[in-house]
C-alpha cells in the first residue's frame, strides 16, 4: 500500500506535466497561423505534403526537447535566471500575440515567406523545412522560452526522477508534434473547411489567448522575483 501511495504521488504530477506541455504550447506555437504558409510551400504538389509535415514535425519535436531539457543549463550558463526568462519569453509572447491581433499582409513574416515559398523547388522546399516553417514560423522564441520555463519543472533531486520527467516531457513534445503533423498534413483541407472568415476569427482567437498566456507568463516571473505568492 505504502508503494502504491508513493508511485500515486509520482505520478500524478508527471501526468500533469504531459498535459500541461501541450496544452501551454500548442496556443503559443498557434499551427493555425503557420498552416497557410506550409499549404503555399506545397502549393499543388499534394504529395509533398506528408512528408514535409513529418519532417516538421520531427524537427518541432528536436527543438522542444531540448529546450525543455537543456534549456536551464544554458541559462545557468549564461547566468540568466528563470524570473529573468519568464518576463522577457512572457514580453515576446504577449507582444506576438498582440501582433497577430493587429495582423496585416503587408508586415506579416508569413506573408514574406508564402511567397519566397511559392518559388522553391521540391529540393529547396526540403531544406526549408526547419527554416522557416519550423523556425521561426512554428517554434519561435515564444515557444522556446515557455518550453524552457516547462523544462524547469522537471525534478533534478534524483536521476530516476529526472530520467522520468526528461520521458514525460518528451511525450508531451510528441503530442505537441503529432497534432502539428496532423494540422500540417491536411493544412489544405482545414484552411478550405474553415473558409476565410473562420480562419481569420480562429486566427485572432489564438492571438488573444497567446496575449492573455504571455501576461501570466510575465507575471509569474515578476511575482518571483518579488516573493509575490502568484
Amino acid at each position: 500500500r505504502l508503494i502504491g501511495e508513493r508511485m500515486e504521488s509520482y505520478a500524478v504530477p508527471f501526468i500533469k506535466m504531459l498535459l500541461l506541455v501541450p496544452v501551454t504550447l500548442l496556443p503559443i506555437i498557434n499551427p493555425l497561423s503557420s498552416a497557410p504558409v506550409f499549404a503555399g510551400t506545397v502549393g499543388s504538389n499534394r504529395a509533398l505534403a506528408a512528408p514535409l509535415a513529418r519532417q516538421v514535425a520531427i524537427n518541432c519535436w528536436f527543438v522542444l526537447v531540448v529546450s525543455m531539457l537543456f534549456g536551464t543549463y544554458v541559462l545557468e550558463l549564461f547566468g540568466i535566471s528563470l524570473p529573468v526568462i519568464q518576463l522577457g519569453g512572457g514580453l515576446l509572447v504577449a507582444a506576438t500575440g498582440w501582433r497577430m491581433l493587429n495582423h496585416t499582409e503587408d508586415d506579416d513574416v508569413h506573408a514574406a515567406a508564402l511567397q519566397e515559398a511559392s518559388m522553391l523547388s521540391e529540393v529547396e522546399i526540403a531544406r526549408k523545412s526547419f527554416f522557416p516553417i519550423t523556425f521561426p514560423l512554428t517554434t519561435g522564441p515564444g515557444t522556446i522560452a515557455a518550453s524552457i520555463a516547462l523544462g524547469s519543472q522537471i525534478p533534478s533531486t534524483k536521476p530516476v526522477l529526472f530520467l522520468a520527467g526528461a520521458l514525460i516531457a518528451a511525450g508531451g513534445a510528441a503530442l505537441v508534434s503529432l497534432v502539428l503533423y496532423l494540422l500540417f498534413r491536411h493544412s489544405v483541407a482545414v484552411l478550405k473547411w474553415l473558409g476565410e472568415i473562420g480562419t481569420m476569427v480562429m486566427i485572432r482567437l489564438m492571438a488573444f489567448i497567446l496575449l492573455c498566456i504571455g501576461i501570466q507568463i510575465m507575471w509569474n516571473g515578476w511575482a518571483e522575483l518579488n516573493g509575490i505568492q502568484p
